[in-house]
């Protein structure tokens, strides 16, 4: 069995229920915005985000679950949703998922109108039902990813991005989506707000060692479906990188971020780049802060009696830092 497979066990049934009211969840009377919504539907990714929603609700609420809970995890998922149709956009990205984008099937200004229209329905599944509690914690997280990303697009033009400004980035970019998505769970069954918050920060240090991960990948020679030297390539100052700038002497400095800066589309200086970054210990130094999240989220989980959702919970972040993509 599959590692998200055996993570999802305890909340199997809810998570299939949960299939179908998402779908009713993005119906509309607009032929066009339904066929979208199907195709988008059809192709969803691992479906993360609403298990955690799930499995934090019934961890902290000793196997509770409330409708209120579905709605959260609609709620958060079209959200989700409208924001990955819009980076691609952003992007002018033609593959999502090894699928093609809804801007590359239905043009950039549908792509636009659809994004816009599956984050109505997010924000009205919410405020029909009276979540406002839900819909503050989903509402907190859309504002941190707009900041994130401007702030990494403002900060790439310099390729000045220090350590604690890569971790603000990467806190409001992933993790703060995946922090809503605890809280919201934990909101859903009743929490108190101490609860809430503790849930809150453990879904936030899940997110950066998840966002750590995926910056090791550019790194690695594994076939993940995304190739190595990619975020060289793209001028993405990530931690490896940061490490090495911050440790080498002012003259490798200087051939770092003009390799990054200039020669970023030239395979071969891209290879000394990850070579370099190798040999000056940036992936030791990236691997060893990703555990430091990791063990900053089970010391949360460590104020919870054992269940079934702790020990998925558990497997969850194992899994976070594992993956082989």
């Amino acid at each position: 069995m599959k590692p998200v497979e055996q993570i999802k066990l305890p909340i199997a049934k809810e998570m299939e229920l949960f299939e179908t009211k998402f779908k009713d969840s993005m119906l509309s009377k607009v032929p066009l915005l339904n066929r979208i919504t199907y195709y988008i539907v059809r192709r969803k990714g691992k479906q993360m985000r609403p298990m955690f929603v799930f499995l934090v609700a019934k961890m902290v609420s000793n196997g509770g679950f409330d409708e209120r809970t579905y709605r959260g995890a609609s709620v958060v998922e079209l959200i989700h949703t409208a924001t990955l149709v819009h980076d691609d956009v952003v992007d002018d990205s033609n593959r999502r998922r090894g699928f093609f984008s809804i801007n590359a099937l239905w043009k950039n200004k549908i792509a636009v109108l659809v994004g816009d229209y599956l984050l109505s329905k997010g924000l009205l599944l919410s405020i029909d039902n009276e979540d406002f509690d839900l819909l503050k914690l989903i509402s907190i997280a859309v504002r941190e990813m707009s900041e994130g990303e401007l702030l990494q697009i403002e900060k790439a033009r310099k390729l000045d991005i220090t350590e604690e400004v890569y971790f603000e980035i990467i806190r409001q970019k992933t993790a703060t989506l995946i922090a809503a998505c605890c809280g919201i769970g934990a909101a859903s069954v009743g929490a108190n707000n101490e609860t809430v918050q503790q849930m809150r920060k453990f879904g936030e240090y899940i997110g950066i060692a998840f966002q750590i991960k995926d910056d090791l990948f550019d790194y690695t020679e594994d076939k993940i479906g995304k190739p190595t030297g990619i975020d060289i390539k793209e001028q993405k100052m990530t931690l490896p990188l940061i490490y090495t700038l911050n440790t080498c002497s002012s003259k490798e400095k200087s051939w770092l971020i003009n390799s990054v800066k200039k020669h970023n589309k030239n395979k071969k200086r891209v290879k000394e780049v990850i070579a370099f970054v190798k040999e000056n210990g940036g992936l030791e130094y990236t691997t060893a802060k990703m555990h430091d999240y990791k063990n900053k989220a089970l010391a949360i989980l460590d104020n919870f009696p054992d269940s079934e959702y702790k020990s998925s919970l558990l497997q969850m972040i194992d899994y976070v830092v594992e993956r082989k993509i």
